[in-house]
């Protein structure tokens, strides 16, 4: 019976004669536009977890989980307000300034076994910064700034390791500075927090995030103090500055743009690892040793320079360092000297977990009981 009922299908579907269906009715599945789209935050965990273990090794698990974890602030007390209350504040809630416990661990005395510390011209931190945070281990959280009794803002949440490029860049009293990429503005706050500026010069090409440093600025520092100061705001190219102002500045600050690699894991807007930015990323490196160029151009003879990221690349750290010196040694005849930092690292160790075989500069990495960064820096002395 069964094997009638096989013949008799079959038989019918002869008689049906089926053709071929025609080219043009045929419907191929669009993978574009029905297949979900990663996201960019995926994306740049895929690159790198690509990247990273290959550069940090048995390092990289612990920077990774790190990096998708919440991360730390520390608490930058605005000396433009009432200052010593506030401190007296941060202190009852068991945060502790970084900056003065580095002071203090300074001042001691090298053990017999060890060298001696560096001339103070070498590895001076700018004075005046207070930056509370709390112990490692402890992930307490600041309460959100509000405005004191002399009308503005009492401190600025930031990274505490972001306060790290303006304390290596060793301010003295009336220098002329440059902050070369200066938006969204917590390093430009730093800056005039230290009381050295006899002429700050805040500079971003990008002209909403210059709106977000006016911002900070009108919220945390009086206007006379801004014009004391002679804050000027600008948004140019920062890669043509070595031609607009050459040879004028004490000191630079060149905190360029970035993978910025723990924004990148977590904020979908403006990330840079978005398909539609993928050639913007891959000149990232030629971008920041233009800007590094640019930045030791602008620097006199004897001025410094630090160069910063908050990126774990060695493509936008080291690698950048040394294509602007090769740059400027090349085209300009202009000789400059990376410093040693190994004194500046000892003091900040205790608050922060630095990469242990960084070629140049220091590399502060993110760590779950101490989980800022991270935050790369090298200081430089334009020597010609």
């Amino acid at each position: 019976m069964a094997a009638l009922v096989v013949r008799s299908v079959r038989d019918l579907l002869k008689r049906a004669d089926f053709a071929k269906v025609p080219r043009r009715h045929r419907h191929k599945k669009k993978w574009a536009a029905t297949e979900p789209k990663f996201p960019a935050t995926r994306l740049a965990l895929q690159n790198f977890d690509m990247t990273y273990s290959v550069q940090f090794g048995e390092l990289w698990p612990s920077i990774r989980v790190s990096l998708l974890s919440e991360q730390k602030y520390g608490a930058l007390v605005n000396n433009f307000g009432a200052w010593d209350h506030v401190s007296a504040e941060l202190e009852q809630l068991n945060a502790r300034d970084f900056v003065n416990k580095a002071h203090a661990r300074g001042g001691q005395e090298p053990e017999s076994n060890q060298t001696a510390a560096p001339s103070p011209a070498s590895w001076a931190c700018s004075p005046n910064l207070r930056c509370f945070t709390f112990t490692r281990g402890d992930v307490s959280r600041f309460p959100p700034a509000r405005l004191g009794s002399l009308g503005v803002m009492d401190y600025y949440l930031m990274d505490a390791a972001s306060l790290l490029p303006v304390l290596a860049l060793g301010l003295q009293p009336g220098d002329t500075v440059l902050d070369l990429c200066a938006a969204p503005g917590g390093k430009t706050l730093a800056l005039l927090q230290t009381g050295c500026c006899r002429h700050l010069a805040a500079n971003d090409l990008s002209t909403s995030r210059i709106g977000r440093l006016q911002k900070i600025l009108h919220s945390y520092v009086p206007q006379d103090i801004r014009d004391r100061s002679r804050v000027r705001v600008t948004s140019w190219d920062g890669r043509k500055w070595g031609e607009l102002e050459g040879d004028t500045y004490d000191r630079v600050l060149v905190d360029v743009p970035c993978t910025t690699d723990r924004h990148s894991l977590h904020e979908e807007e403006n990330n840079i690892f978005q398909r539609s930015r993928k050639k913007e990323r891959q000149i990232l490196p030629m971008l920041q040793v233009q800007l590094l160029a640019a930045g030791l151009l602008a620097t006199k003879p004897g001025g410094h320079v630090v160069y910063s990221t908050c990126s774990l690349s060695h493509l936008q750290n080291e690698y950048v360092v040394q294509g602007a010196i090769e740059l400027l040694a090349n085209q300009y005849s202009i000789e400059v000297r990376v410093e040693d930092m190994t004194h500046f690292r000892k003091l900040f160790m205790d608050t922060f977990s630095f990469f242990p075989s960084c070629q140049i500069g220091e590399l502060v990495i993110p760590n779950l009981m101490a989980n800022f960064g991270p935050m790369y820096l090298c200081k430089m002395c334009r020597l010609t």
